[in-house]
């Protein structure tokens, strides 16, 4: 239909355009609207994209650069936090759905191969399209969202070595090949990793800090760093998402990386649009109803079981219910990862065009359907928060404080963030007892070093309440701008009956009168704050300054 390039990118962005459009005012989720687009345009619609090489290669580049600006946003001590618990609960989310997906495809008639393969299938999740949602939503540096992020980069690494397993198999069918297949890929990790660590250390802080005399050269480099080692990932047999991940990594401990982050995350979006475009032009819906039993069990299996095993394992590590809830919904769905797996068994030979049907169903219903149960993650838990008691540990997150016991403190902080943060430093400063809560181990262990008692804790969990030291307490003051948050610890004290004061934070005006009219006390206004005292500075210099030049005048 098009006999250029151009005009095919340019006619995808105005479907894309007005069905996004349509979407907003429907209030659906983007990605649900970019997956349609592909389906609208792809061999099953109007064949727009059918074996579109442009758009790959876009699609591609989107899932490096996403990948390079999630590993650019990890801390090196953020790893060591959340390193046990992403391998813990990434190898037992994969060991638990592996073994019960290959007994549901038993049951469903399937034989023993092609149960393996769709057990695998559903063993991995989309890491783009969780960290899309949990950039959107603002929640990929919380606590919850570096775990997933972090098993989730595990489940990339297994399924690569899966697929480096069933490749053997399929070719060489020989233990001693395997073997020696396995050691070669072992090899490459470690000189790949090795590489990378000598240039951290030798090669990218003296080139960055001369590249970074202009903004535009510093950004270039950065990308051009994170593509190359995506590539190279790609080439040495692991994936582009891993090596782009690790080329962010290796950037995330300059003191660029907030420059580079900041102009590239614009570009991010407009080329993961094409990688949702080609994911939905991949799907194939042919004689696609014959298996829908087998798809809606499969279905509810990924989505119901995932998150369960990951409640499990994250409860046993002494992780509060609401992190572990929040973390297991990211495992709701199977992966593009597992589509490409069932076109290499089909290539293979190992199974069916009909297994393939089979997974391409599950993948469109779970991606669909998580999408949702991500994206109001908050109602949900609100829902089943009760219920949900029983993966928690009585006393959750050992080597924590657990606020029993402890001393008799002046003021609660709720959030110890940059502005909670900021604000218990200011108080301790001035001699005040102070207790802070916070979801974030190394925020507490940070400012457990500095003074403060700490209580490990989510201000939305009716529990927290009862675990605070509320008598004698002159005010609790909750540095969270999240309005649910804010009214759920309000609702809470005036349960508990407290006597003292409450302060709470909002980012605008309109959370800010509900606050109000809800009996707040004070409500903190932190950007109102710095700009009446950037303001009062100004002002105070301007005036200094024009009293210098009268003086001079006369």
């Amino acid at each position: 239909m098009f006999e250029h390039a151009f005009h095919v990118i340019a006619a995808l962005l105005a479907v894309a355009a007005v069905v996004a459009a349509a979407a907003v005012k429907l209030r659906q989720p983007l990605i649900i609207s970019f997956i349609a687009v592909g389906i609208l345009v792809g061999p099953v619609g109007l064949g727009w994209v059918e074996g579109n090489d442009q758009v790959a290669l876009l699609a591609e580049l989107g899932i490096a650069l996403l990948l390079f600006l999630v590993g650019l946003k990890l801390d090196p001590h953020l790893i060591r936090t959340t390193g046990p618990v992403a391998v813990a609960t990434g190898l037992g989310q994969v060991a638990f759905t592996s073994i019960v997906g290959f007994g549901l495809g038993l049951m469903l008639g399937l034989s023993s191969v092609e149960a393996i393969y769709v057990a695998v299938a559903l063993t991995f999740s989309s890491t783009i399209i969780i960290v899309k949602l949990l950039s959107d939503k603002r929640e990929i540096d919380q606590l919850h969202g570096r775990i997933a992020v972090g098993f989730l980069i595990v489940q990339d690494i297994v399924v690569v070595l899966v697929m480096i397993l069933l490749t053997a198999f399929g070719t060489a069918g020989q233990g001693d090949n395997l073997v020696a297949d396995l050691a070669l890929v072992l090899g490459k990790g470690v000189l790949f990793v090795g590489g990378i660590l000598l240039a951290m250390r030798y090669l990218l802080r003296p080139a960055l800090g001369w590249m970074a005399r202009s903004k535009e050269l510093l950004v270039l480099f950065a990308l051009a760093w994170g593509i190359a080692l995506a590539g190279l990932g790609d080439w040495l047999g692991f994936s582009i998402e891993v090596g782009a991940f690790l080329g962010g990594i290796s950037l995330a401990a300059t003191p660029y990386r907030e420059a580079i982050g900041s102009r590239l995350i614009s570009l991010r979006d407009f080329l993961l649009l094409f990688f949702f475009i080609d994911l939905g032009s991949r799907l194939d819906f042919t004689d696609a109803a014959s298996q829908l039993v087998a798809a809606m069990v499969l279905s509810l299996f990924v989505l119901i079981g995932n998150p369960l095993i990951v409640l499990v394992i994250m409860g046993l590590m002494g992780y509060r219910k609401r992190t572990s809830f929040l973390a297991g919904l990211t495992v709701a769905q199977i992966s593009e990862f597992s589509l490409v797996l069932a076109a290499l068994g089909l290539s293979l030979g190992h199974i069916t065009a009909d297994t393939v049907r089979l997974i391409t169903v599950v993948g469109i219903v779970t991606i669909a359907l998580s999408t949702y149960m991500i994206l109001y993650s908050a109602p949900l838990f609100a829902r089943l928060a009760p219920m949900l008691s029983v993966f928690e540990r009585s006393r959750p997150r050992h080597g924590v404080d657990s606020g029993e016991g402890a001393a008799a403190v002046d003021l609660v902080v709720v959030g110890g963030g940059r502005y909670g943060g900021r604000l218990v430093r200011q108080l301790l400063a001035r001699d005040v007892r102070v207790l802070v809560v916070d979801t974030d181990p190394q925020v507490l262990e940070d400012i457990k070093e500095e003074g403060a008692q700490t209580l490990y804790g989510d201000a939305e969990e009716p529990e927290l309440i009862y675990a605070l030291p509320l008598h004698g307490t002159s005010w609790v003051v909750s540095t969270v701008p999240d309005r649910s948050v804010s009214l759920a610890l309000l609702h809470g004290l005036e349960h508990a009956d407290y006597a003292g004061s409450v302060a709470l934070t909002a980012h605008n005006d309109h959370d800010a009168e509900l606050l109000e009219a809800a009996g707040v006390d004070v409500v903190l206004r932190p950007f109102h704050a710095a700009a009446d005292s950037g303001a009062a500075i100004l002002l105070d210099k301007a005036g200094r300054r024009a009293g210098r030049d009268v003086s001079e005048a006369e």
